[in-house]
């Protein structure tokens, strides 16, 4: 089964980090539970923020951490060069969606009594890859699958496939629509833009969340209608640590009610330019 993320590549947002994290070959007891130690004490330094991880993740965070600041010195994948700076607003940013999103889809599942095993998780706009499961990351500029397909390789993750294409497309696609328990994304879009792009994905039942910051109340208000449109409605706003200048982030988080209307979404650069 597959998971499909995506989110914009400018400040190296995404799931690539949830997604070694997630991996069955490294899961260490509950596999959510060293995320948690790791957001609250990535402010201390990079060694801290992976100090509650078993090696081969420490590992492995090492190496994607390397590779981002290598990469970015020949593109702009991210605008933060420093390494523990890094590992505050990226790594542990992108963690920090993971247990409310855990929470919420765990309560909500009836089937194996909430497992949440084998989900089938797409991150729309997955850029350098910054927020078991099986990933798949979705970004449409073909040099930022490029970094993404190497950062996989160089990991070693068996957990992660990148698909480069445009999230209108692909959601109107048979091999991805409504196809997904749970769609996320980092910092893509407004959320009335954002909505036409991923709730598509979900499956009836599914769910969709949004990382946004620390007071989204005015961009929610403007996403109802939307959100309306396209066959869901809202469940919670969560509010998450965060290393940015308010300290604290925002999951908002949506739940399909019903099928999409097949003409959403719209053809490329249509959502953008005339948001529903």
């Amino acid at each position: 089964m597959s998971l499909c993320c995506c989110c914009s590549t400018a400040t190296g947002r995404g799931v690539l980090l949830p997604s070694l994290l997630l991996g069955r070959r490294h899961w260490t007891g509950h596999h959510l539970l060293n995320l948690r130690a790791t957001t609250t004490v990535v402010s201390s330094s990079s060694a801290a923020a992976t100090s509650s991880l078993s090696p081969p993740q420490q590992r492995q965070i090492t190496v994607y951490v390397d590779t981002l600041l290598e990469w970015n010195q020949r593109m702009n994948l991210t605008a933060v060069t420093d390494e523990a700076e890094v590992m505050a607003r990226h790594v542990a940013d992108s963690l920090a969606m993971l247990p409310p999103l855990e929470r919420v889809y765990r309560g909500r599942s009836t089937s194996a009594g909430g497992a949440i095993d084998g989900v089938r998780l797409i991150d729309v706009g997955s850029g350098a890859g910054l927020p078991g499961w099986k990933f798949t990351l979705l970004e449409s500029m073909r040099k930022r699958c490029t970094f993404l397909e190497h950062a996989v390789e160089a990991m070693n993750l068996s957990n992660v496939d990148v698909v480069c294409d445009r999230a209108e497309k692909v959601g109107q696609s048979l091999d991805f629509r409504e196809s997904y328990d749970i769609v996320a994304a980092r910092a893509v879009a407004e959320l009335k833009v954002l909505a036409e792009y991923c709730i598509p994905l979900v499956r009836i039942g599914g769910l969709f969340i949004a990382a946004k910051g620390h007071d989204p109340h005015e961009e929610v208000r403007n996403a109802e209608g939307a959100i309306k449109k396209l066959g869901a409605s809202m469940l919670e706003l969560c509010n998450v640590e965060s290393m940015g200048p308010h300290g604290q982030r925002t999951a908002v988080l949506y739940v399909k009610e019903r099928a999409t209307p097949k003409k959403y979404p719209r053809l490329p650069g249509t959502p953008s330019k005339a948001p529903l």
